[in-house]
């Protein structure tokens, strides 16, 4: 895997990570307070970032140009804000950062959209050429 499909799946792995760490505490402590943001972490950051590395791998034309770059900036700025905000939410101190996370993850997947309709792949990916 090649080009920003790589940095889309190494975050991905990343996060598929933590969510299950997290998890795991959570069932060791019995504590799930905080499991909507275990759930955003594996949702967007495991989920949604495999796949947009798949489709960027599968499209390699999509990957290209300035667009596929500041889709992986607002990813990436979505999990950061997110995943600290949900928790921050939960507990009552401030929804600042969740709000900003939420719309930061809506840009995010509206630049990919974008990216998938302009993208015109001439053969499907998995097919056998001769």
């Amino acid at each position: 895997m090649n080009g920003i499909a790589r940095p889309f799946m190494l975050i991905a792995v990343l996060c598929a990570l933590g969510g299950m760490v997290w998890g795991i505490q959570m069932s060791a402590s019995q504590d799930h307070l905080l499991s909507p943001a275990h759930g955003h972490l594996n949702l967007l950051g495991w989920v949604s970032c495999a796949i947009y590395a798949f489709y960027y791998h599968l499209v390699p034309g999509a990957g290209e140009g300035r667009l596929p770059r500041l889709h992986l900036a607002a990813t990436v700025l979505s999990l950061g804000l997110l995943i600290p905000g949900i928790p921050l939410a939960i507990l009552e101190r401030t929804e600042v950062l969740a709000k900003a996370g939420s719309l930061t993850a809506l840009a995010s997947m509206l630049l990919f959209g974008a990216i998938v309709l302009r993208s015109r792949p001439e053969k499907a990916a998995f097919l056998h050429q001769r």
